[in-house]
């Protein structure tokens, strides 16, 4: 059963809930305290509009981050524009699969935005509204997605309900933005 055309389902908040009354997140996030009641791994299922790449990467088992794994997801990430890669914070991945996880979407998201340049962010500063001078892209902090079979305002439910950082609403462009930051949202 689904709740009021919000994306997340009756089953999916209920497992959440009984998730952090076991375990409290022990960072000022929620969304680890959500991916710990989803067994334990972490998972991220995207492919790049841009590229034409997948990744569906295991990147946390049983406590600990992969190294490798992390590698290839800060290569799949990269700045495509002038192909360069940076760490991608591991705290943006976490609040991408617990959102996703609210979902309970098998579909992967398509990944619009990752890591940016300053090059990168600079153009886009020029050519379009809405892009921070200092965007949490360029540090590797946010990524800008979008899920076929959910509107933008679903998927940026599934992320403020995890109350771990900014959450964007790009409804225009068909994109969430979702970050590491501050909690806060914005956009319509």
């Amino acid at each position: 059963m689904t709740i009021s055309n919000t994306g997340i389902t009756r089953r999916g908040l209920l497992g959440v809930f009984a998730a952090t009354t076991v375990t409290a997140a022990p960072t000022m996030s929620k969304a680890f305290g959500f991916l710990r009641g989803a067994g334990d791994i972490r998972r991220l299922r995207m492919y790049s509009g841009r590229t034409g790449e997948t990744l569906d990467a295991v990147y946390w088992i049983e406590g600990e981050y992969i190294p490798e794994v992390l590698a290839e997801v800060d290569h799949f990430f990269r700045d495509w524009r002038v192909d360069r890669s940076h760490r991608i914070d591991t705290r943006t991945l976490d609040i991408l699969a617990a959102a996703h996880n609210l979902l309970e979407s098998d579909e992967p998201y398509m990944l619009l935005s990752g890591y940016r340049s300053p090059e990168t962010n600079a153009l886009l500063r020029r050519t379009s509204s809405g892009v921070a001078r200092n965007s949490r892209h360029m540090v590797g902090q946010a990524a800008d997605v979008r899920l076929r079979s959910r509107s933008v305002g679903q998927v940026a439910r599934a992320a403020i309900a995890c109350n771990a950082g900014g959450v964007g609403r790009y409804s225009r462009s068909n994109f969430t933005h979702m970050d590491c930051g501050p909690v806060r949202t914005w956009g319509a």
